[in-house]
């Protein structure tokens, strides 16, 4: 392959990135080393820290084939770059899944055949009579071998790619040779998630490396030779305690998640060997392919592996957030020949999970048939499987792209341009004043030191560990502390709805049976003599996926639900009772003692299915478990002494309905259906199907369940009520009011969806529903989506006489619509499969219908995490709040996910809630706004530190003098350490405000303010520079000098022997005036940075704050107004006359009422409040997005502040517009572009259709048609 082609690994995958291929270049390695000498090793230090430049300044560019070190770049928008090293091993073939029993089982010729490790070998030492060559390379603990087909890199799948069922039942159910399993475990390594935890050493040497330890470790040398001794030993101890805190904490990370993996991992298990032996080994020795054993007593799963036979109860809350046991099923054998039986298919983990048992999950008890074991073949080991790729992505996060951090280095540069103007003056000054040569290198060089503050890094991370601590005590934890700060910046939030919004348990409100093709009234109770012997029980009793654990039914809440309001009784067979039987899964149900009377009453004939026999049981012979996917499940059961079997099925009304026969369906059927879904009640169909006599139990348990679950005869409703968690509707009034949106993603109905949505007010009663219905390219047709009206449902329904109301989606008669495009207030709705056709085929209306869709429902996992995508990718700062159970991947993917479940698989989540309900997220944006607003504060004040230190030592350099070493000490350790510290200590606000933070620090309002204080600071001190040296008592300073009265002359004469000669001119009178008066503006600055509400407590709240503040200001004007020799002569200060003292205060007064006015009035109540605070008016929330930008043009024109009308938006996009303005975020701009659609929301009654992709940007051609017009 050419080495300049571009080529991939892991394509189209989340973790995809560019792969480039080198070869150590031995010229390159030579200038390399020559240049590490020659600057000292900083050139080494520079490589380190950059990848790319490493392998570029070392080696030269080469195909893959021949590369030694190969170069990586994540395709992400973070472009990350990696190295890795090409190695070599010596193996008999270069494919693991190929059967090369006949050449491994001879003895290679120099003893290696139990060499079971990966060596790297020197290509030149090996014959090609002793094996094969393959070459490797590992990357975030997977390994990527050479594919010679491909001519490229691919990490190796075993049997969870490209493998069919028919495959896995025929030369991969037969087991593996001892040979066989070695020659895989050359490739596929031990079977382990090995997390290892660095030694201390190793730590600390990457700790230290850090470039901002490299850049203190300078500072320190430097200062050295400046003589800041003091100041030098403070920041060496300073940063000693902040590297051990560093690798406690990394350490304690790495060996909690090391004891977390390692638990339960290395376990001994059962293998099936190819000459049908079982053999004890350690579950580290097996490879893809192997067959094992499960136990009766259940295991924990040390790898990936699909179920031959048998079925396994299992826990996967490790994986999956849900505890509630899973019922995993064989694989189906579509080997076997018969009528309707499984279709061959390509293996898939993912995709047919009920046949697949997850590394790290529990199998907590199996069942068997007839004496067979429970086998199980090996599809995925090591890092491959599922728990594995978890911990990866916890090993490896994603970097978290936040704007404040990218902001945060470019005012990094800002400041080292800055400090580069001090750095050329320093020099001139000094050459041009005669300055020695070496004294201006350390003095240009100190200057940077001083510009770029080396503790601005602690000092941003102080406040986010301050929230962290307090979100713990508010029951939330947090496992990524960086994003507290994205927490303030979040303005949607995507709730699921079960267990998240409404209750986790269900209760039975009814059901409504079918009779003759027509619904039956409401029965409140199924508990009835009359329905023992009805399908409709039966299927109740039987259509689940229960067990029993410990003696104690468990299972699905849904199904446990509905098995116990039927008072019926589950009984599994023991051991000895199953092999009474063929393979049958060994589950009986009968009704309880209390259902059976004494003498049969008399029954409705079309309700029996046959007599009440003495003993009357079902058993259920299959199960096909409910899949999110398919939205259903169902059984195969027999009654006991009968010789048919019959099938029940239950699942989700529109889907069952499509499945039975159309003559069982009621015509009321869409109209009972949305009178329960309306009112937020959840509806389940049942149905059923006589099985022929001639579909045998070993038929049964090899036969598509497509071909069971079709010509179905309709039986009726289960209703069921998930009622609003109390917490609900308050917490989603409180975030209305915050202006920030709150969407619903759910699996459940869309009306039910919509109706919990208006319950809770998230949807508003006088807000319209737009139901978008899309659907796919059909028959040569386009795609096309229906614009559907969905009228308000009433709040309170008779179900007695509710089946005879026509309560439908209301299209409006208006063909015009004009009336409903006067309306401010609409939410789109649609559900996942309409979501999906809108996503690829309607990409240019995507945007403007996520703007305001509300309600998204039937929406699969991996769906929500495309919603969450797409809502980013128009700019939105998206949280994600969900149980866990369906919501990793959205939860993984949000700027911020938020889980309400405690179990293991709230590790992918950054935050968790102890407190299982949506009160979490107002707290949680509440602290994240006071730790991003604290961020900005302490950025801000570090900022102005360092700036204002640099006018000093500036000005001071002018005169060829400089801050004293325990002037600089007293600076940075007793005034800016003990202020960051403890102004990083407010609180967050009571209640959220509809004000909005800045999301960066590149924004006007914090510019102005990091410029104005600047400016004032630099003003007033340089004003005290010069104003000292227009006194009459000022000359240049000697040790004889004494501005004070004349009768401290002597005394200073006397003295005199203790003032050494001040070399570097530290001592005169400058330097105290601007010593004090810049220890007054980090104490003006900190006052003033120090915002309270809306985001934070009030500063006067924070009492270790004010208590630092009264120490420091009390102490320095004692020591400004009163002469104390010892401080003096340790700060090296010399005596000023009193005057000047109060001159000095009277500055110090003019600076901080000018910084006060300037913060507090001009940018507060003036600019901030005009630009930000205005978006809080009681306009509608989509009105007020529109408007957000505009409102600074409208106020300075004194527009009216009252809701406008179409006209007046119209007026206000063109005045935006002509000044050619566009907002940042693309959301807003979609917005504005609404403002001038004259079509858009869609009218009623039409239908839009996309054209074929037949323009060269691909982009559909959208138009719109009148429904009525269709012919």
């Amino acid at each position: 392959m050419a080495k300049g082609e571009k080529n991939f690994i892991n394509k189209e995958k989340e973790d995809e990135m560019e792969i480039y291929g080198y070869k150590q270049c031995l010229w390159k390695l030579v200038l390399v080393a020559i240049g590490v000498i020659c600057t000292g090793g900083f050139l080494l230090l520079l490589l380190y820290w950059m990848p790319e430049w490493s392998v570029k300044a070392t080696c030269t560019q080469t195909s893959l084939k021949e590369a030694e070190v190969v170069l990586l770049r994540t395709t992400d928008e973070f472009k990350t770059w990696f190295r890795a090293k090409v190695h070599k091993l010596l193996s008999p073939g270069t494919d693991p899944m190929e059967n090369l029993e006949p050449q491994i089982s001879k003895p290679v010729e120099n003893g290696r055949e139990n060499d079971t490790s990966r060596l790297p070998i020197d290509q030149g030492k090996i014959a090609e009579s002793e094996g094969m060559l393959v070459r490797y390379f590992v990357h975030h603990s997977i390994t990527y071998f050479w594919n010679s087909f491909l001519q490229n890199f691919k990490d190796l799948k075993g049997l969870a790619e490209g493998v069919s069922w028919s495959a896995i039942h025929g030369q991969h159910s037969k087991g593996l040779s001892k040979e066989l399993e070695e020659y895989r475990k050359l490739f596929f390594g031990m079977n382990e998630v090995k997390i290892k935890v660095p030694s201390v050493f190793k730590l600390l040497i990457k700790e230290v490396l850090n470039p901002f330890y490299i850049f203190q470790l300078f500072s320190v040398i430097l200062w050295t030779f400046n003589g800041y001794y003091y100041y030098g030993v403070a920041i060496v101890i300073m940063s000693l305690i902040s590297i051990v805190t560093s690798l406690h904490t990394i350490r304690k990370q790495y060996v909690m998640l090391h004891d977390m993996v390692a638990a339960y991992s290395i376990i001994r298990v059962s293998v099936c060997r190819a000459n049908s032996e079982i053999e004890e080994t350690l579950s580290t020795d097996l490879v893809p392919g192997d067959i094992i054993v499960i136990p009766t007593n259940g295991t924990i799963m040390p790898c990936d592996s699909v179920l031959l036979n048998g079925t396994c109860i299992v826990n996967e809350s490790m994986l999956t957030g849900e505890s509630v046991p899973v019922t995993k099923i064989n694989l189906p054998n579509p080997n076997k020949n018969f009528k309707g039986l499984e279709e061959d298919e390509i293996y898939n983990p993912e995709q047919h999970k009920r046949y697949t048992l997850f590394c790290g999950s529990t199998v907590i008890q199996t069942r068997f048939y007839t004496g067979e074991l429970v086998k199980a073949v090996v599809v995925r080991t090591g890092f491959g499987t599922t728990k594995g790729q978890l911990v990866r992505s916890i090993l490896y996060p994603k970097p978290t792209d936040f704007k404040l951090y990218r902001d945060a280095y470019l005012f990094l540069l800002c400041l080292v341009g800055i400090a580069g103007i001090g750095f050329l003056y320093t020099v001139i000054n000094s050459i041009l004043n005669g300055v020695g040569i070496g004294t201006i290198i350390i003095e240009s060089l100190d200057i940077i030191t001083i510009t770029v503050p080396p503790a601005l890094p602690a000092a941003l991370t102080v406040g986010i560990v301050f929230a962290q601590r307090r979100l713990k005590k508010l029951g939330i934890s947090c496992i990524s502390p960086q994003r507290i700060n994205t927490c303030g910046q979040l303005n949607l939030i995507c709730f699921d709805k079960t267990g998240t919004l409404t209750e986790d348990g269900l209760d039975i409100w009814g059901i409504q049976r079918v009779q003759d093709n027509s619904f039956l009234p409401c029965e409140q109770s199924v508990c009835k003599e009359s329905l023992v012997k009805s399908h409709f029980i039966a299927c109740m009793a039987t259509c689940h996926t229960l067990t029993k654990i410990d003696g104690k039914l468990s299972g699905d809440p849904l199904d446990l639900k509905m098995f116990e309001e039927t008072g019926w009784v589950l009984e599994e067979a023991t051991e000895e009772e199953t092999a009474l039987h063929n393979p049958i899964t060994p589950t009986v149900v009968r009704p309880s003692k209390q259902l059976f009377l004494a003498k049969e009453a008399a029954i409705d004939r079309d309700m029996e299915m046959y007599d009440l026999p003495s003993s009357y049981e079902i058993g259920i012979v299959r199960q096909f478990p409910f899949s999110s996917a398919l939205q259903r499940m169902s059984v195969i059961a027999r009654v006991l002494g009968e010789k048919h079997m019959d099938a029940y099925l239950k699942g989700a009304p529109e889907l069952v309905a499509n499945l039975c026969k159309a003559d069982t369906v009621p015509t009321s059927f869409s109209d009972v259906l949305k009178i329960y879904t309306k009112q937020g009640l959840r509806v389940i169909a049942l149905a059923h199907r006589k099985l022929g006599s001639k579909l045998t139990w070993h038929k049964v348990q090899n036969i598509n369940r497509d071909a069971i679950e079709s010509n179905m005869e309709f039986m009726g409703f289960i209703i069921m009520q998930n009622k609003l968690k109390p917490d609900s509707s308050s917490v989603l009034e409180k975030l209305r009011k915050a202006n920030i949106r709150t969407v619903m993603v759910t699996g459940d109905n869309m009306l039910t969806a919509v109706s919990v949505a208006r319950n809770s007010g998230m949807i508003l009663p006088q807000d319209k529903v737009i139901i978008a219905e899309a659907l796919p390219p059909k028959d040569g047709k386009t795609a096309k989506i229906h614009w559907l009206y969905a009228d308000n449902a009433p709040r309170h329904l008779d179900i007695t006489t509710a089946a005879s109301e026509a309560m439908d989606i209301k299209v409006e008669n208006e063909g015009s619509g004009d009336g409903l495009h006067q309306m401010n207030y609409y939410h789109f709705a649609m559900d996942g499969k309409s979501f999906s056709v809108i996503n690829e085929h309607f990409q240019d209306l995507l945007s403007k219908l996520i703007l305001n869709g509300t309600v998204f429902a039937r929406m699969a996992p991996d769906q929500k995490t495309q919603l969450v995508e797409a809502f980013q990718n128009v700019d939105y700062y998206v949280g994600m709040c969900g149980d866990g159970a369906n919501d990793c991947g959205a939860l993984k993917r949000a700027h911020s996910g938020i889980s309400l479940s405690e179990l293991e698989a709230s590790v992918a989540s950054p935050f968790t809630s102890k407190t299982p309900n949506i009160a979490c997220v107002p707290n949680l944006i509440r602290e994240g706004r006071a730790a991003l607003m604290t961020s900005f504060c302490v950025f801000k004040f570090m900022a102005l530190y360092s700036l204002i230190q640099y006018l000093t030592v500036t000005l001071l350099y002018s005169i060829l003098s400089n801050l004293g070493d325990l002037q600089f000490l007293f600076i940075d350790l007793a005034i800016i350490l003990s202020i960051v510290f403890t102004m990083s200590l407010n609180a967050a606000w009571k209640d959220l405000d509809p004000q909005k933070l800045p999301s960066g620090l590149i924004s006007a309002s914090l510019i102005f303010s990091v410029l104005s204080q600047i400016l004032i600071s630099a003003v007033f001190q340089t004003t005290g520079f010069l104003l000292v040296k227009q006194q009459t008592w000022y000359e240049v300073w000697t040790p004889n000098s004494d501005a004070c009265s004349s009768s401290k002359l002597n005394l200073t004469l006397e003295n005199n022997d203790t003032y050494s000669h001040d070399e570097k001119n530290i001592k005169n009178y400058e330097n105290i005036t601007v010593f004090f008066i810049s220890c007054f503006q980090y104490l003006i600055v900190a006052i003033v940075f120090s915002k309270g509400k809306p985001f934070r407590q009030p500063s006067y709240k924070n009492y270790p704050f004010v208590v630092a503040l009264i120490l420091l200001y009390t102490f320095i004007f004692f020591i400004m107004m009163f002469r104390i020799e010892v401080i003096d002569q340790a700060l090296q200060l010399v005596c000023v006359p009193k005057k000047w003292r109060i001159t000095m205060i009277l500055l110090i007064l003019g600076n901080a009422v000018v910084s006060f006015v300037t913060e507090t009035i001009l940018l507060d109540l003036i600019l901030w409040k005009l630009v930000f605070k205005k978006q809080g008016l009681e306009l509608n929330h989509f009105t007020a997005i529109y408007e957000q930008v505009g409102l600074y043009i409208l106020l300075l024109f004194s527009c009216s502040s009252e809701v406008l009308d179409r006209k007046g938006k119209r007026c206000l996009s063109f005045i935006f517009c002509s000044d050619k303005r566009r907002p940042k975020a693309k959301y807003m701009h979609v917005a504005q572009e609404l403002l001038l659609d004259p079509d858009w929301p869609p009218k009623p009654k039409t239908i839009t259709e996309a054209k074929t992709k037949s323009h060269r940007n691909n982009a559909c051609q959208i138009i719109t048609v009148d429904e009525q017009k269709i012919p």
